[in-house]
């Protein structure tokens, strides 16, 4: 799951693209050297939409970049390594993508990473509203027909009973007999650990993570560059429940968030696994706003 879009703090709550700034990003990926950053970067190299591309990481980037820049298409693209390299990383960026963090290991929990990963997060960002105040934040935090015409909104939050599948607003309209929803309801939640699993201490859902960044960056951008109709999930500061930040079906527009779509019409299934999974989310909520204000 996407977690958030977002501009920092101080960042101009209004932007206007000239035609060649929308047909020509800039876009950076934070993390580009990790599982997760070099697939991504990939494919974000391999898109029309993209003019140039800067890679961030703590290590490797530049033979990443190096090997990138051998694919012909026309997006430039440049590694840059450390802390000191980072500003010139972001300078000029109309999106920044951030999968920076350190994976799952078998037996590891989300929580044992928080601190970790919530630290490179904040770091990350807040150089962000210091060199590209004005550019959009992606971060990465994890989420029988042709799959890619089948559409399910996945609410709440990033992990286990917080992950509510909205499999009633499943398009198209599909049916499960009350025992297959559950199971299968309980396998999207868990999905993350499934493939922590069968990787057996060989990393974490990586390649499908970096899609979906890619996807949701893609999506991005064509709001971005007007058009019509683009709608993801992300997790976003939202009045749509009791927690002060939920992941709903969110309109996409050329500012970033048109418009919270909501929840919309739910299951009693639905209604009750929202129930539950909310005193957990706002655990969690709060954990991360308590980190926050303790930042020194």
């Amino acid at each position: 799951m996407l977690s958030a879009l977002a501009r920092p703090a101080g960042a101009a709550l209004r932007r206007s693209f000239s035609t060649s700034a929308q047909k020509n990003a800039k876009v950076a990926v934070l993390g580009a050297s990790g599982g997760i950053g070099q697939p991504l970067s990939l494919l974000l190299k391999n898109s029309p939409l993209v003019s140039r591309l800067t890679l961030y990481d703590i290590a490797h980037t530049p033979g990443v970049a190096a090997d990138l820049s051998h694919i012909e298409t026309r997006a430039t693209v440049k590694g840059y390594l450390g802390p000191e390299q980072l500003p010139d990383c972001l300078k000029g960026c109309d999106v920044v993508v951030i999968p920076a963090g350190v994976p799952r290991k078998p037996g590891m929990t989300r929580d044992d990473l928080f601190n970790t990963n919530a630290t490179i997060v904040a770091t990350l960002t807040a150089a962000c509203a210091q060199h590209c105040p004005e550019a959009m934040i992606c971060i990465i935090a994890n989420p029988g027909l042709d799959p890619a015409r089948v559409s399910v909104p996945v609410i709440g939050g990033h992990a286990g009973k917080t992950i509510i599948p909205l499999i009633s607003q499943c398009t198209p309209k599909v049916d499960f007999p009350q025992d297959q929803l559950t199971t299968l309801t309980g396998r999207i939640q868990e999905a993350g650990t499934e493939v922590v699993k069968a990787k057996a201490g060989a990393g974490s859902a990586t390649l499908s993570m970096a899609y979906a960044g890619a996807r949701f960056v893609f999506s991005l951008l064509d709001a971005m560059n007007g058009k019509e109709g683009v709608v993801e999930c992300s997790f976003v500061k939202s009045q749509e429940t009791d927690c002060t930040y939920f992941s709903t079906p969110l309109l996409l527009g050329k500012k970033g968030i048109e418009k919270n779509l909501g929840i919309g019409k739910i299951s009693s299934f639905e209604e009750k696994m929202i129930a539950e999974a909310i005193p957990e989310l706002k655990a969690s909520i709060k954990k991360g706003e308590d980190f926050v204000k303790n930042m020194k």
